[in-house]
């Protein structure tokens, strides 16, 4: 006798990318573009900061009509090192923030990945802070002190909200879109912020090269 056939689960979309601004969705826009259909990751735009960013999160987790097996936050940040430029990479070691620390997983194969897919750019990798609002001058230079090599809103409330639902797999991979020495204030206005965008899009298949070399159960 036939066994009766099990209801379907969930569809699996494995990779969330997580990122706060439309401009950054926009670049990513790649990543799930299937007509509609689940495809092998999803673009999630937060909104700006970490409030936004953890409840944006926590909410696609924990929806039943999709699962995701791992996590990655995306984006501009601001580099806090000298030499820095925009269009430079930053893959984060892991994320701070002062609700603590979270690794980051598989740092090393990430950054291979990176390198491969936007050769000629320099990749950073180290701590990647996080802040409350825009950062610039003197703050800058204290983050610095604190041992990170760049600072943005998100990352770290979006990894922080992706293991509170349960294990998985998390990464921050973010794009200098200013600088030390390159302070930008309207991204999209200005050379250095154009750049940051095309790095941003170009660098959507290490992403993807990163997942497929995860542990991952799969279907």
């Amino acid at each position: 006798m036939a066994s009766s056939p099990q209801p379907p689960g969930p569809p699996a979309v494995p990779l969330l990318i997580a990122c706060a601004l439309g401009i950054e969705r926009f670049a990513l826009r790649g990543a799930d573009d299937r007509a509609g259909a689940p495809g092998p990751a999803r673009v999630l735009r937060t909104g700006m900061g970490p409030r936004s960013a953890g409840h944006a999160v926590r909410t696609a987790l924990n929806d039943g009509a999709m699962r995701y097996a791992a996590v990655l936050a995306s984006g501009f940040c601001a580099g806090l090192a000298p030499g820095m430029h925009p269009g430079d990479l930053v893959v984060a070691a892991e994320t701070r923030d002062p609700d603590g620390a979270t690794r980051c997983t598989d740092t090393a194969r990430l950054v291979a990945a990176v390198t491969r897919a936007v050769p000629g750019r320099r990749v950073h990798t180290g701590p990647l802070t996080g802040s409350d609002r825009v950062v610039r001058g003197p703050e800058r230079a204290r983050l610095r002190t604190t041992g990170a090599i760049a600072v943005d809103m998100e990352s770290a409330a979006t990894l922080r909200a992706a293991l509170s639902a349960g294990p998985r797999p998390v990464a921050a991979v973010r794009v200098v879109v200013d600088a030390p020495e390159h302070e930008l204030f309207r991204i999209g206005t200005v050379r250095g912020g154009i750049s940051a965008f095309r790095v941003l899009r170009a660098v959507l298949p290490a992403f993807h090269e990163w997942h497929r070399s995860l542990p991952l159960p799969r279907r």
